[in-house]
């Protein structure tokens, strides 16, 4: 069985995020979307949050594990026997990093492949980053992210601006 790593934040999961998953299960027996515990980022959303709401938005796809994790992410592919590492491109300015993070990790694990997969295009502007931006702001982010994650983004900022 061929299994891939796709890991990341998700803080918070974009359709962008599913649609990868979608197009990797067509290449992998299995997906393991590996969700990192990153404090240096600052999430909006806790780990578990963030891994439960992974799970929701791909219920739809069979062969798809949502996990959290907190090592470097080849020693995690190795852990879970994954032969690859996915990792989403959106648009030229993404390149340069994922290239040299790409490269970084066949330097720690020569044998785990890095498969670049770009999302539909409808999805290609979107990420996580501009989302919480135009959620915290009151507008409606369901075009970009699952309906529970919209959701989940409406009551956060909704609690945090009470909280003022």
């Amino acid at each position: 069985m061929k299994t891939a790593l796709y890991p990341g934040t998700f803080d918070p999961v974009t359709r962008g995020h599913v649609d990868l998953v979608e197009r990797g299960r067509q290449l992998f027996d299995q997906i393991v979307v590996a969700v990192a515990d990153n404090p240096a980022k600052e999430p909006l959303f806790p780990l578990a949050e963030r891994v439960r709401l992974f799970q929701e938005s791909v219920s739809h796809v069979d062969g798809v594990v949502v996990t959290p994790f907190q090592t470097l992410t080849v020693e995690f592919a190795k852990e879970k026997n994954a032969c690859a590492i996915i990792r989403g491109l959106r648009a030229i300015s993404d390149f340069d990093y994922e290239f040299q993070l790409a490269w970084m990790n066949r330097k720690l694990a020569p044998t785990l492949e890095t498969v670049f997969l770009c999302p539909n295009e409808r999805y290609s502007y979107v990420n996580s980053t501009l989302v919480k931006e135009i959620a915290r702001h009151g507008r409606d982010v369901e075009e970009f992210v699952p309906a529970m994650v919209a959701e989940a983004l409406r009551r956060r900022y909704s609690s945090m601006s009470k909280a003022k």
